[in-house]
Protein backbone atom coordinates (compact mmCIF):
# COMPACT_ATOMS: atom_id res chain seq x y z
CA UNK A 1 0.00 0.00 0.00
CA UNK A 2 1.66 2.85 -1.53
CA UNK A 3 1.37 6.77 1.05
CA UNK A 4 -1.61 7.68 -1.08
CA UNK A 5 -3.93 4.88 -0.23
CA UNK A 6 -2.76 4.92 3.23
CA UNK A 7 -3.90 8.25 3.13
CA UNK A 8 -7.28 7.65 1.09
CA UNK A 9 -7.78 4.97 3.78
CA UNK A 10 -7.05 6.59 7.08
CA UNK A 11 -9.27 9.80 5.83
CA UNK A 12 -12.12 7.86 5.03
CA UNK A 13 -12.06 5.96 8.65
CA UNK A 14 -11.72 8.85 10.13
CA UNK A 15 -14.08 10.83 8.47
CA UNK A 16 -17.02 7.31 9.41
CA UNK A 17 -15.85 7.55 13.05
CA UNK A 18 -16.91 11.59 13.23
CA UNK A 19 -19.84 11.17 11.42
CA UNK A 20 -19.17 13.72 9.13
CA UNK A 21 -20.45 13.22 5.13
CA UNK A 22 -18.12 13.97 2.34
CA UNK A 23 -19.65 17.43 2.34
CA UNK A 24 -19.47 18.33 5.41
CA UNK A 25 -15.44 17.77 6.06
CA UNK A 26 -15.01 19.42 2.22
CA UNK A 27 -17.03 22.28 3.80
CA UNK A 28 -14.68 22.54 7.29
CA UNK A 29 -11.41 21.68 5.49
CA UNK A 30 -11.69 24.44 2.44
CA UNK A 31 -12.02 22.05 -0.16
CA UNK A 32 -14.47 21.25 -2.78
CA UNK A 33 -16.40 17.78 -2.08
CA UNK A 34 -14.97 16.20 -5.31
CA UNK A 35 -11.44 17.01 -4.43
CA UNK A 36 -12.07 15.23 -1.36
CA UNK A 37 -13.53 12.45 -3.30
CA UNK A 38 -10.85 12.08 -5.44
CA UNK A 39 -8.91 11.85 -2.49
CA UNK A 40 -10.64 9.05 -0.39
CA UNK A 41 -10.35 7.00 -3.62
CA UNK A 42 -6.91 7.17 -3.74
CA UNK A 43 -6.85 9.27 -7.27
CA UNK A 44 -4.89 12.49 -6.17
CA UNK A 45 -1.96 13.06 -3.93
CA UNK A 46 -2.25 15.33 -1.29
CA UNK A 47 0.20 18.18 -1.06
CA UNK A 48 0.83 18.89 3.07
CA UNK A 49 -1.37 21.88 2.94
CA UNK A 50 -4.58 19.91 2.20
CA UNK A 51 -2.90 17.13 5.02
CA UNK A 52 -3.29 19.55 7.83
CA UNK A 53 -6.18 20.90 6.65
CA UNK A 54 -7.78 18.06 6.82
CA UNK A 55 -6.34 16.84 9.55
CA UNK A 56 -7.86 20.30 11.31
CA UNK A 57 -10.95 20.16 9.96
CA UNK A 58 -10.88 16.07 11.79
CA UNK A 59 -9.59 17.23 14.47
CA UNK A 60 -6.73 14.69 14.53
CA UNK A 61 -2.59 15.20 14.14
CA UNK A 62 -1.78 15.50 10.27
CA UNK A 63 0.60 12.01 11.29
CA UNK A 64 -2.79 10.31 12.39
CA UNK A 65 -3.47 10.65 7.79
CA UNK A 66 -0.38 9.33 7.13
CA UNK A 67 -0.17 6.04 9.75
CA UNK A 68 -0.15 2.71 7.96
CA UNK A 69 -2.61 0.72 8.94
CA UNK A 70 -2.22 -1.93 11.53
CA UNK A 71 -2.25 -5.84 10.69
CA UNK A 72 -2.25 -8.53 13.95
CA UNK A 73 -1.00 -5.64 16.16
CA UNK A 74 1.65 -4.41 14.09
CA UNK A 75 2.40 -1.22 12.12
CA UNK A 76 3.28 -2.26 9.08
CA UNK A 77 6.96 -1.20 7.48
CA UNK A 78 9.24 -2.11 4.93
CA UNK A 79 12.61 -3.65 5.74
CA UNK A 80 15.35 -2.81 3.23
Amino acid sequence: MDLREVFATNLRRLRHAKGLSQDDLAYEAEVSRSYLSQLEKAAFYASLKIVEKVARALDVEPAELLRSPLRGGRSITKKG
